[in-house]
């Protein structure tokens, strides 16, 4: 009986000594950590505004059937030619 328990005692200290190096390793750091690289998170940025110059209907610049629209009055082709407004626009 004695030889027995001896024996389940001596492989139960067997398989103990022999578990240790495959248990997790545990330790405690008392240096400096190591420093950790991550990427920076995304930065999400609303789209910029885009603003469009006004524009009123029908009173474009430039000739209209025959008429001169100069942003101020209508001319005739031959009023606006006779002031010499040859290249304007």
């Amino acid at each position: 009986m004695f030889k027995g328990r001896t024996l389940s005692i001596s492989l139960g200290a067997a398989a103990l000594a022999l578990s240790a190096p495959a248990m997790a390793y545990v330790g405690i750091n008392i240096g400096v950590p190591v420093p950790v690289h991550a990427a920076p998170p995304p930065v999400y940025a609303p789209p910029a505004a885009v603003y469009a110059p006004a524009v009123v209907p029908g009173l474009a610049i430039g000739w209209h059937s025959g008429w001169y629209w100069d942003g101020h009055r209508y001319w005739s082709r031959r009023d606006w030619y006779a002031r010499g407004h040859h290249g304007y626009r």
